[in-house]
């Protein structure tokens, strides 16, 4: 029999120790041990073999750089212009992308929805969470064609890799990595050790056959990948897929990505019949109303390469107890601390007995430092009670001392400004040198400092 040995493993981070602990060494968590069963036999099933390879060895010699074949490994175009724009340009050939998200948000439905567009390659579609019919009553609702997609529902990766062989698929999508096991390990499906086992296989299947492998992953309650954080690093890329359930949004964020950029972003809206592709988002997440409200401004901002335009939504109103409340969604709360700070001891605005409430519009939430000119002037609009313009939008960064940055690519948040049919953008003064030489119809408003743009606007 195989030499058998106890192992704990943290749920949360995968830190091995030989004994249970309160408390995690790495990740400083309670209570996340649990005890696992692992054999110190050599697996005999249940993995990828790979070639056959000298006495089961596969060997390998170092090479200069320069004798290494250099191949330009054409991507494939998955029929969707989001998730090609997340994944840096389309499919590569070998590459392990993760796909995380809450319950719900639309992971199995998104998956599938490319599985039954991409019908030039066979697409094998494992479930360890559904049965086959419920994928079919899917497929009808979202109008399935008729493709090579293949289903298969199995947790056993020895038994997947059976199948694999025999059907020699270009594609290969796992829902989800946390329901698979694989015969080589005693622990129990969704485990440390299974998920890191069967991530390692399919990881070694993707790069020697060259076969693209998708994977579903759980989240935790804190909204982090569930599993150890040596899963993100096998995989070439993360895709977290975010929104609020209540809402029709979803966006597709790029955290890890080796073929192309990180900061990549794909815009979804549900709908019954499956997820449909936003190509103009900022005309989504403006608020379609005619009545000019005090509080509202629009940024020109960037997500990774592509111009959106938000509404920046403030109330302020007086405290009505002792400590003024300062909440935002969307926003980081830590910068508008900073910019109200700035509002009250750079431009002499009182804020200091004022509740300050902040939305970003369509339950976006926005990192780009453009956006702080437009949160200036909403709060500035609700505190005064002036209604800023409908046709006026605001791209610019604030400093410590009130003045106003420039920040870059500021020739396509114009653009996209102009071709919303915007009149006038406020932005740093150092900006316009940007501009020089290009011919626009809307009307640039340079400005310095922040009390300069207030005094434009509430005059």
């Amino acid at each position: 029999m195989a030499k058998q040995k106890t192992v704990f493993y943290c749920q949360s981070c995968g830190t091995q120790a030989p004994k249970w602990l309160g408390r995690c060494p790495s990740c400083q968590a309670w209570n996340t041990f649990v005890e696992e069963v692992s054999s110190t036999a050599a697996p005999t099933s249940g993995t990828w073999r790979g070639p056959e390879t000298t006495k089961g060895i596969r060997l390998a010699k170092p090479r200069l750089l320069s004798e290494i074949e250099d191949q330009n490994l054409a991507r494939i175009d998955t029929q969707d212009a989001e998730l090609n724009r997340a994944l840096g340009g389309g499919i590569v050939p070998g590459m392990l992308v993760l796909l995380g998200g809450e319950p719900g948000i639309g992971k199995s439905t998104l998956l599938l929805q490319i599985a039954l567009n991409l019908g030039r390659y066979k697409v094998l579609y494992v479930s360890g969470e559904e049965s086959d019919s419920q994928i079919k009553m899917r497929a009808l609702r979202m109008g399935a064609p008729d493709t090579a997609c293949y289903i298969l529902t199995e947790t056993d990766t020895q038994n997947i890799f059976r199948h694999i062989e025999q059907l020699n698929p270009g594609i290969v999508i796992i829902d989800s990595i946390q329901t698979l096991h694989t015969p080589m390990l005693e622990a129990a499906a969704g485990s440390v050790s299974q998920v890191r086992e069967c991530t390692a296989q399919f990881m070694k299947f993707a790069k020697e056959t060259g076969t693209p492998v998708f994977l579903i992953g759980h989240i935790t309650k804190d909204g982090t990948l569930a599993g150890p954080k040596v899963l993100e690093h096998i995989v070439d890329t993360v895709l977290q897929f975010e929104g609020d359930r209540h809402l029709t949004y979803r966006l597709l964020r790029t955290i890890k990505n080796r073929f192309g950029s990180t900061s990549e972003l794909g815009i979804y809206e549900m709908q019954s019949g499956g997820l449909r592709q936003v190509s103009n988002p900022s005309e989504l997440l403006l608020t379609q109303h005619e009545d000019n409200l005090s509080g509202v401004a629009i940024a020109a901002m960037l997500e990774g390469t592509r111009p959106l335009l938000v509404e920046v939504q403030s109330l302020v109103t007086p405290a009505a107890y002792g400590t003024p409340q300062r909440s935002c969604t969307g926003f980081d709360p830590k910068r508008l601390a900073m910019l109200l700070a700035v509002l009250e001891k750079r431009g002499g605005y009182r804020l200091g007995n004022q509740d300050v409430f902040l939305n970003i519009a369509g339950g976006l939430k926005v990192e780009d430092p453009a956006v702080d000119l437009a949160v200036c002037a909403s709060i500035l609009s609700s505190l005064q009670d002036v209604a800023i313009p409908r046709t006026i939008c605001f791209a610019g960064e604030v400093g410590l001392g009130g003045e106003v940055r420039a920040v870059s690519r500021i020739d396509g948040r114009v653009a996209e400004a102009e071709k919303l049919g915007f009149k006038s953008i406020f932005l740093s003064e150092f900006a316009t040198k940007a501009m020089q030489g290009m011919t626009t119809t809307i009307k640039l408003a340079p400005v310095q400092q922040v009390l300069q743009m207030a005094d434009n606007l509430m005059m």
